[in-house]
């Protein structure tokens, strides 16, 4: 017996995603039957008077219809809450840790954080040759399902399973991909997306996000020094920056706030009504005849034109009218070397009160990559470097500064050390903001076994297994919890009550295969039930850390599943001996075996009797035989009020 996922994910195509993307924004142009009509929609382009392109290019590389496959997949992970760390010291907390593969997580959020998220920054692998990278994932179907799948021919089928185990560029754009596709649906429709990269995958980086994002939202694209010492490179050239993209998910909505302009030089000596002003430049560089004038100082007499070759930046019109309303001000007194009048530009007539960013990031050695590694070493890690090029935890609050506000929800979903987390926590620590992070870190181990079963550290994680690290996404928590902790030293009078300096943490797993067996093994007809499936997924079961019950992973990745937040209240319902789950009056959840006639008898009697109110019944379909489930089915129809009953496998 497959999962429900497992049924979905054999039924997408290389543009499901697309497709459903398509069906949530415009709807009208699908038949009951989940057809595309073509006709229609073509016949509204043309009364939209909407220009179609004859010709055009894209990115094409081998792996592409795949990794468009992989952005219309479902999860087929479970996600496991770290009851140790989200019961303990991540109990208040509303900041988010995920360790796992994070296309996998990227698909859970969106059924959970589809348009919510304000901010995403990411720092990928940059597919240099020595940073590691490979393509991770291996193609579990076989070669004849591929060729059906995308028909492909066997040449076609080799190319494809060519770029596993391989850092070449269709491996990076494919690994890139779906990822990029999926944070793209997470977006609020103020947000902003950026990326770090330097010049190995620039310019294919560039072209995928025109295609994901549409070149219509490139906001622009910032230079960042990252060394201030020479590199000792055989061609004579050395590389000292690296690139920082930043899209919008619309680019109508979104903004970038760069630094506050400085108001010092606006007074108010006169006490103008309309506040604090500045004395404005009244002359411009181009115009016209009724912009060149002469202007006459009632008081003295004598006359003002523009400088040589300018013309007045205001017509006599706009000057007749600003003298009635006092903005613009005759001098009674001045030198003949001075002009005879001043304008107000008052401080609310700024289009912003911050400057635009700026694209260059050159200068400070602050936003430098050895900025990061010493910050690292000497403030949060007791003198160890773990990490071989972090990123300034300067720049990263720089740009969160820039492109959010101060309850903006915050994604990296290529964790690292966790600079993004750190910077947040920072940035709160400084305005008072709320701004809250999810961390995405693949736990990446530190070392690897020897046949013999002894573990030897890896290239780069002698320092940290040494240190008793033995994955990344270890560090990367312990990092958060000891910047939070200086941040606090820092703050000490100034940090607000509420400064939220944890995260509650989930794993997200495949089913270990015992579990999947059982799965396969399952008849919903057989009137007993021999094995108990819910255990399966606890995380003693599942072999990870976290004290999580089977039930309490179930639950997590089916809250998600439905559209709830991770922060959702949770209210626990007794029916005699077995514990439910209620969210919000809307959704019960019965997930453990043990749901008897006598259950069900009392689930009638509340929801006819409205001491419960429900629009939805769940089911763990594995806890239930076929005449417990028959019952419960027949009982919720004959309801006046209507109860759903959802069953999932």
């Amino acid at each position: 017996m497959q999962t429900d996922n497992e049924k979905y994910n054999e039924t997408v195509q290389s543009n499901t995603a697309f497709l459903n993307e398509l069906k949530d924004k415009l709807p009208e142009f699908f038949t009951k039957e989940g057809s595309f009509d073509l006709e229609k929609f073509k016949n509204e382009l043309k009364q939209k008077n909407v220009n179609e392109l004859s010709e055009g290019y894209q990115l094409d590389f081998i792996g592409k219809d795949y990794a468009r496959r992989q952005a219309g997949e479902v999860p087929s992970t479970v996600i496991v809450p770290d009851e140790k760390q989200n019961k303990g010291e991540g109990k208040n907390s509303k900041n988010l840790f995920f360790t796992g593969d994070n296309l996998e997580v990227l698909r859970h959020l969106q059924n959970n954080y589809q348009n919510k998220i304000d901010v995403i920054y990411i720092d990928p692998p940059y597919n240099t040759g020595s940073d590691g990278f490979v393509y991770p994932d291996s193609f579990e179907y076989s070669d004849e399902k591929l060729k059906d799948m995308f028909g492909l021919d066997d040449d076609q089928v080799a190319r494809l399973k060519s770029i596993q185990g391989r850092s070449s560029h269709s491996s990076w754009l494919t690994f890139m991909y779906p990822r990029l596709f999926l944070a793209k649906r997470l977006l609020s429709k103020k947000g902003i997306f950026l990326v770090s990269i330097d010049e190995n995958e620039d310019t294919n980086l560039k072209e995928l996000l025109d295609e994901i994002f549409g070149e219509a939202n490139f906001i622009g694209q910032i230079i960042r020094k990252t060394r201030s010492t020479a590199n000792d490179s055989s061609s004579g050239f050395n590389q000292q920056h690296e690139s920082l993209y930043v899209y919008a998910q619309n680019i109508q909505s979104a903004e970038l706030k760069g630094e506050k302009k400085s108001l010092e030089g606006y007074k108010n000596p006169d006490n103008d009504p309309r506040g604090p002003w500045s004395t404005d430049n009244p002359s411009a560089r181009s115009g016209s005849e009724s912009t060149f004038f002469e202007i006459k100082n009632p008081y003295t007499g004598l006359i003002d034109l523009p400088p040589k070759g300018r013309y007045w930046a205001f017509s006599k019109s706009t000057m007749e009218n600003w003298i009635q309303n006092g903005k613009f001000v005759f001098k009674k007194q001045y030198s003949e070397s001075q002009r005879g009048f001043f304008i107000k530009k008052y401080a609310s007539e700024l289009k912003s009160t911050h400057k635009q960013v700026d694209s260059l990031f050159a200068t400070d050695n602050i936003f430098m990559n050895q900025a990061a590694t010493k910050y690292l070493r000497d403030k949060i890690f007791d003198g160890r470097d773990f990490f071989s090029s972090p990123k300034p935890v300067s720049l990263i609050k720089k740009i969160i500064q820039y492109s959010s506000h101060a309850d903006s929800l915050v994604l990296d979903f290529f964790a690292g050390s966790s600079t993004t987390a750190d910077a947040v926590m920072q940035l709160n620590a400084e305005d008072g903001g709320h701004r809250k992070f999810i961390m995405v870190q693949l736990p990446e181990k530190t070392y690897h076994t020897n046949s013999d079963g002894s573990e030897v550290p890896t290239k780069g994680g002698k320092a940290a297994y040494e240190a008793g690290f033995r994955s990344i996404d270890e560090i990367s928590r312990e990092r958060i919890r000891r910047a939070a902790k200086k941040i606090r030293q820092d703050n000490e009078l100034t940090l607000p009550e509420d400064f939220d300096g944890s995260f509650k943490h989930y794993r997200v797993v495949k089913p270990v295969k015992q579990t999947l067996e059982e799965i396969d093994d399952f008849d919903p007809n057989n009137t007993n039930l021999f094995t108990n499936m819910v255990d399966g997924f606890s995380s003693k079961s599942l072999g990870i850390d976290g004290d999580a019950t089977g039930e309490e992973t179930i639950l997590t990745t089916w809250l998600a599943k439905d559209g709830y937040s991770f922060n959702t209240n949770v209210q626990d319902l007794k029916f005699g001996n077995y514990m439910a789950h209620q969210v919000e009056n809307n959704r019960l959840y019965l997930i453990n075996e043990g749901w008897g006639a006598d259950q069900t008898r009392e689930l009638l009697n509340q929801l006819g009797t409205h001491q419960l109110n429900v629009q939805s019944v769940v089911i763990f379909g594995y806890s239930f035989n076929v005449a417990e489930l028959r019952e419960l089915e027949n009982g919720l129809k004959q309801l006046d009020s209507k109860v759903t009953l959802i069953k999932r496998y």
